[in-house]
């Protein structure tokens, strides 16, 4: 296996140059984007908010900031800084007790800076959670559809490391002689393509479960043995991501203010016989890992998600681990006719996602439940954000943007 890997990564020193030329023009800075500072009293609902909630997701994203070099960026775009720009508030939160005054601390450490695209502040927001299925170790009649561990030959690059403007940018694929090509999709893997390898980690009882799984990234499986256990995302296979909700719409099969988790599944379960279509659309397919006793599904800051307090961006626009203040609403879980319900609170940028794209984008970690799935499941609202940066290095970035 080592010989193995040795030789994958002699032959992406030969393609990582090409590679980055190819991409260069998706590194480019998209037009418009700005950060305007404000004050905290612009913030909807900053006097209201909880933000002691926060407080244990801001202490993971610390705690990893910690015990990384202080010289090392922030993953994702580069708006983040360094480890290091972030060590004295850091400090301070890592320490905070029950009685600290949080919202005083913000107020005095950190500047808000409000997101925008060429003028417009608005964007959407979705939601996720912990899914639940029915599995087993065993392949059988009734536990047919795999969840794969990550093949051996998949190879991830993370373009940022080549250059700093493909900072955010990564590709998937597979070496074939000296070149990087791509993987299977979700066709050819559900087809067989990779099967009678041993890379199943287990077996589960339903399609649309094991799809769902690959959207929201995570989930407990009851197994058949009475036991719970937790998968987590571990890899993917390099293929874009690919809303089938949206193919249902473009088909005229369900309306476009109807459209939710709920009624895809309602379609799926109603068109059997076109439900493998509909899925393969979708050329993205997820590999996953088992997660330790205890651990909460991890995000792609590689830290624990907090339910309500995670919030999924895209990495080539914002850094991980920044406090975000989010200004939005969520769909009422008791009663699927009511109006949204405001959500104005503190998040922190822990995950990504295949779905999640856009400047003003962001999907919320709702966590497990029958709650939470109904949320999620519902949520495509409007709304927006602003990035909380440490008052230094919000005013190197205002200066840098100023300057360029």
């Amino acid at each position: 296996m080592a010989g193995r890997a040795l030789k994958y990564i002699g032959f992406l020193a030969l393609i990582a140059l090409p590679l980055v030329a190819a991409l260069l023009l998706m590194s480019r800075k998209p037009a418009g984007l700005s950060f305007r500072p404000v004050p905290f009293a612009e913030l909807p609902g900053w006097g209201t908010d909880n933000l002691m909630e926060a407080l244990p997701a801001l202490r993971k994203s610390c705690d990893s900031m910690k015990r990384q070099p202080a010289k090392r960026g922030l993953p994702g775009a580069a708006i983040g800084g360094t480890m290091g720009d972030w060590a004295e508030v850091c400090t301070h939160i890592l320490s905070a007790g029950p009685d600290d005054d949080l919202r005083s601390f913000f107020e005095s450490a950190f500047q808000p800076l409000e997101v925008s695209l060429g003028g417009e502040t608005k964007g959407m927001f979705t939601g996720y959670y912990e899914t639940l299925l029915r599995g087993s170790e065993n392949q059988s009649i009734r536990y047919h559809v795999p969840l794969h561990v990550k093949p051996p030959e998949l190879v991830s690059v993370d373009l940022g490391s080549f250059r700093a403007d493909l900072r955010g940018r990564r590709i998937a694929g597979k070496v074939q002689g000296d070149k990087l090509v791509p993987y299977y999709d979700r066709e050819a893997i559900t087809s067989g393509a990779i099967d009678g390898r041993d890379l199943e980690l287990l077996w589960v009882d339903d399609p649309v479960d094991a799809f769902f799984l690959h959207i929201q990234g995570s989930g407990r499986v009851i197994m058949d043995d009475g036991r719970l256990v937790r998968v987590g995302y571990a890899s993917q296979n390099g293929h874009a991501y690919t809303a089938i909700g949206r193919q249902l719409i473009a088909e005229g099969e369900v309306p476009r203010t109807k459209m939710s988790m709920q009624a895809i599944r309602s379609w799926l379960d109603d068109n059997p016989d076109r439900a493998e279509e509909l899925l393969n659309t979708n050329a993205s397919y997820v590999f996953f890992r088992l997660l330790e006793e205890g651990d909460g599904p991890f995000g792609s800051a590689n830290v624990a998600l907090t339910a309500g307090r995670s919030l999924a961006v895209d990495r080539n626009h914002l850094s991980l681990h920044v406090p975000v203040w989010l200004s939005a609403s969520y769909p009422d879980p008791s009663d699927r006719e009511a109006e949204p319900l405001p959500l104005n609170r503190l998040m922190v940028a822990q995950d990504t996602g295949g779905a999640i794209r856009g400047e003003i984008r962001g999907d919320v970690f709702w966590g497990f439940g029958e709650e939470a799935e109904e949320i999620a499941g519902r949520m495509a609202n409007r709304g927006r954000y602003w990035i909380m940066l440490p008052k230094p290095l919000a005013a190197r970035l205002l200066e840098d943007r100023a300057g360029g």
